[in-house]
This record gives C-alpha cells, structure tokens and sequence, in this order.
C-alpha cells in the first residue's frame, strides 16, 4: 500500500466533512500498485494531459484527484461529485475522466494543488 499525502487545499477539502465520513473515505482510500496497473473506471481512473498523468479515486460522493511519486500518493483536490457533474451536463461528454482530461478548468484546479505544501 501506497502512503497517501494531502497538501494544504487538499487537506482543507476534506476537513470539510464531518468526521465520520472523513474516516469512512479514508478507510475505503487506499491505493496499491496493482490499482494502478489494473485500473477499473469505477473505483479508480487515470487522466493525461500534456505528458501529465493524474489518478481519479471515486468514493460516493467524493472524487480524489493525485499523482504517484516515489511511492506516495500525491493528493492535489478532493471534490464533490455535483461540481463534476455540473461540468459532465454542461459540455455533454459522457466520459467523467475523458471530459476532465480536456479541460483546462480542472487542470488548473490540479495545477493550485500540485503547488501548494504538503501537510
């Protein structure tokens, strides 16, 4: 199992849940080599981008977007699924990942976390 990291806007994400669903996300976010090698569209997904790579776990209602680097887990954002879906109704593609991939929006967003410090 991969240690999982949050930056600062990650991290300030999901302390906006209350914390029984923080460690029920968390007891369900764990990631292994073998999910990234053997990717399942539902539970985990990967985006490219301009020779970037970005992982996507789902949870419910909760979506973790972050890159592997050294054997951590970089989480960047940590959104709510009605914002993706939002986004999926109003550009009418109906691959999550696929759509998210083309837009410069949601790169930004990743771009905000991949600077940020790490917590």
């Amino acid at each position: 199992m991969l240690q999982i990291v949050f930056n600062e806007i990650s991290a300030a994400e999901i302390s906006q849940l209350d914390t029984l669903a923080q460690l029920q996300i968390f007891d369900e976010f764990q990631v292994t080599h073998d999910d990234l090698e053997h990717l399942d569209g539902e539970k985990f997904g990967k985006l490219t981008r301009d020779g970037k790579t970005l992982y996507r776990f789902r949870s419910d209602d909760w979506r973790f977007y972050f890159e592997v680097a050294e054997d951590k887990v970089i989480v960047h954002r940590v959104l709510h699924k009605g914002t993706l879906s939002d986004f999926l109704y109003r550009s009418k593609i109906s691959s999550e990942d696929d759509a998210l991939a083309d837009s410069k929006h949601f790169w930004k967003l990743i771009d905000e976390g991949r600077n940020a410090k790490a917590q």
